[in-house]
């Protein structure tokens, strides 16, 4: 739906003063599929229109003040090759930094993003896409903050031995004796807690144990579309307590239920023609494209993803969601939100639907400044208190 100009030149406004902080974005992973980290033939400083969701100029025309840059690996990479591909990410970034630095700006705390936002540069931050990438190793996780990293989803698609995810099935029943260990020393850390894409009783596992502001980088609202990477209304619920931040996603077949069963069909699809289901690579969008051909996809808009704002909002109070896109992450964006320049519709249809300028800022800027800042406080403490953890799986789980 295109928005009135006075809404968009509304949102734009607030964009200015209050940018967005965007919780996930897979970048690096793309320039790793794509162009094998070369970033010279994807350089993000001209249009990467057609190729990626992501480039410098997008991010700016977005009113994008800060990204968390995912270091995704995926859950078949276990190990240490899993640990090694999480380098890899971690060193991309670190690439994009130094190569784009009048537009991009290293940021480890939310006094940086705050200073990043005072220079008109953009807080990058890392996020780790699965506690995979720390091997069941709490030295590993020590060192994957050391250099930068500021959350970890605890799983992604697949369990892993302490943690169980949204999308398989029931192994530990939420988070093992190990699992609660990685949540404590995540806390000593100052490392945010990310719980998108685990089961709902991880989630709740976690807030039992965090005693730090935990995140959703990029989940919307079970209410809305009965998902499981979606975010149950208890656990919504349970955020104000905690003081965590729910990011909304605009992965279609998150928040679209008609995309549900057509993504499951397509996603059977691409496993037949011996492609992962996640592949973005050109072969691979050749068969989705096919699919699609004959069976044309549900679209979401950007209303629908306001729908699971509304939500979220209602269910767990305006000062505990957030955005995480998931950019180069997914194969389709709904109509309107096609790239990261698509925040200010999203941010036109909330004010359309009589969201305050207030309640805007705290939503784009204000609410993932303060959780971070909020973990960071926790960690001070309790690091007054103990030393790291040199508990073992094999210790606590047997």
């Amino acid at each position: 739906m295109t928005k009135l100009p006075d809404s968009l030149a509304r949102a734009r406004a607030l964009l200015a003063e209050f940018p967005v902080v965007d919780g996930h974005n897979d970048l690096p992973w793309a320039l790793r599929e794509k162009a094998g980290y070369d970033i010279d033939r994807l350089d993000i400083a001209a249009d990467q229109t057609g190729l990626l969701h992501t480039d410098i100029a997008r991010l700016r025309a977005g009113g994008v003040g800060a990204q968390f840059w995912s270091v995704y690996v995926r859950t078949d990479m276990a190990g240490d090759t899993a640990v090694s591909a999480t380098l890899e990410q971690i060193d991309c970034v670190r690439q994009l930094l130094a190569r784009y630095p009048g537009d991009l700006r290293a940021a480890l705390t939310a006094a940086d993003m705050a200073a990043a936002r005072g220079e008109g540069r953009i807080a990058s931050l890392m996020g780790a896409e699965g506690g995979h990438s720390i091997n069941n190793s709490l030295a590993t996780l020590r060192a994957l903050y050391a250099l930068g990293v500021r959350y970890m989803t605890l799983t992604h698609n697949d369990n892993i031995a302490w943690a169980d995810s949204a999308t398989d099935e029931p192994g530990v029943g939420g988070l093992s004796a190990f699992g609660h260990e990685v949540v404590r020393e995540m806390n000593r850390l100052g490392m945010l807690v990310d719980l998108s894409h685990v089961a709902a009783t991880t989630m709740r596992a976690a807030l039992d144990t965090s005693v730090a502001p935990v995140i959703f980088s990029h989940s919307s609202a079970r209410a809305v579309c009965d998902h499981p990477r979606n975010i149950p209304d208890d656990v919504l619920e349970r955020l104000p307590a905690n003081g965590g931040v729910a990011m909304v996603t605009f992965v279609p077949k998150f928040v679209l239920q008609e995309a549900v069963d057509w993504t499951l069909a397509a996603d059977e699809n691409m496993r037949a023609h011996g492609f992962h289901h996640l592949d973005t690579t050109p072969d691979a969008m050749k068969v989705h494209a096919a699919f699609e051909e004959s069976r044309p996809r549900p679209v979401a808009t950007v209303a629908t993803v306001a729908d699971h704002l509304d939500h979220m909002r209602e269910a767990a109070g305006i000062d505990h969601i957030g955005i995480g896109g998931d950019y180069d992450g997914t194969a389709f964006t709904p109509d309107g939100l096609d790239d990261v320049a698509g925040y200010p519709n999203l941010i036109a249809e909330l004010l359309d639907r009589g969201w305050s300028d207030a309640d805007l800022a705290k939503l784009t800027w204000q609410n993932a400044v303060r959780v971070l800042g909020a973990a960071e406080d926790v960690a001070r403490d309790e690091q007054g208190r103990r030393g790291p953890s040199i508990a073992t799986l094999e210790q606590l789980d047997g």
